[in-house]
């Protein structure tokens, strides 16, 4: 099997390699795609080199799954080329997402979207994927009306740019800016560009993935995001109003079986998520889980988890695993 990772040299690209490893693929014929600039580079992969190559180049090697992390203009102009050649494109982009015949895919919510003829699937956005993951057995169990969404994100959710001005920030060194201000001892309510309405881009896809993902265009959402001076994840304050009424103690459970999520919520032992905690793993932390007293059939909760892990490079490669587990590629 040929698997192709376009992006191969980016922060998510290169764990995507590492989660790849990690997950047993090694019998794989790897391709590893980047830009000009980094074209002839070796990259090591379970103790093998393995030299970069052009897009062009890795589209005539007719990969049977190529996984892209190069940003939305490379998705939009070559993802269709891969797929008119039989491959199966997971695209971690923002590109493909809110297209109506690109199923939108969080694995352990919505994998039964995919289907053989599809040839282009979206990975959702960082914050989009592990919110999700805990609000989907809560709407299942009580429906969801509205929420409101306030997110805490990590700098390298902005690329190595910005993880290299809060490290050079906290060193006293003049850097090259990714943001407009410091990031070190700040944080800002700015993630992704402005929009005519006010909000971000980033604010916007949690509104709009959600309600894909979720399948209900009549979930009521607004959102908030901020950047914060933290390399280990992704944090969000979810406030949940419901139609139907719940007990703390479901709740828990709810979630503590769903697959992928952990949940830490013994505040008698200070016991709660952190992207301390989250970095480096797979699964999402829930944690802070209490009614909302202000509000009838309301909830809040605290959720965290390694935005290039499970918010981008895991999912993407849970979604390659189900393919192959599904037989749509051998």
């Amino acid at each position: 099997m040929k698997i192709a990772i376009v992006g191969a040299t980016g922060l998510v690209g290169n764990i995507m390699l590492k989660v790849l490893e990690e997950r047993g693929f090694s019998a794989i014929d790897l391709i590893v795609v980047a830009s000009s600039a980094s074209v002839g580079k070796k990259i090591k992969y379970f103790e093998k080199e393995y030299e970069v190559i052009a897009v062009e180049e890795a589209i005539n090697k007719k990969p049977d799954i190529a996984i892209f992390s190069a940003g939305s203009e490379t998705s939009l102009k070559y993802a269709p080329i891969f797929a008119e050649n039989g491959c199966f494109v997971i695209d971690n982009s923002s590109a493909w997402r809110m297209y109506p015949n690109v199923p939108l895919v969080v694995p352990e919510i919505n994998a039964s979207s995919i289907t053989k003829e599809t040839k282009i699937i979206a990975n959702p956005n960082c914050s989009t994927i592990q919110m999700v993951m805990a609000l989907a057995p809560l709407h299942n169990a009580y429906k969801i009306n509205r929420l409101v969404i306030s997110t805490y994100q990590s700098v390298t959710g902005t690329g190595v740019k910005a993880v290299k001005q809060l490290e050079n920030e906290i060193k006293g060194i003049n850097t090259e800016m990714a943001y407009p201000y410091p990031i070190h001892k700040n944080l800002f309510p700015h993630g992704g560009s402005f929009l005519s309405n006010g909000y971000t881009s980033e604010e916007q896809k949690l509104v709009d993935e959600t309600r894909k993902i979720l399948s209900d265009n009549s979930l009521r959402i607004t959102s908030t995001v901020v950047r914060v001076p933290v390399t280990g994840g992704h944090s969000i304050a979810v406030n949940i109003e419901f139609e139907n009424d719940f007990t703390i103690d479901n709740v828990r459970k709810l979630l503590s079986e769903m697959h992928g999520i952990i949940v830490l919520d013994d505040v008698a032992n200070n016991s709660y998520p952190m992207p301390l905690i989250s970095e480096g793993k797979d699964e999402v932390f829930v944690g802070r889980i209490r009614r909302d007293e202000s509000n009838p059939k309301s909830l809040n909760i605290w959720i965290v988890a390694d935005n290039l892990r499970k918010g981008a490079a895991t999912n993407a490669v849970q979604i390659a695993q189900y393919l192959i587990e599904k037989a749509f590629v051998k």
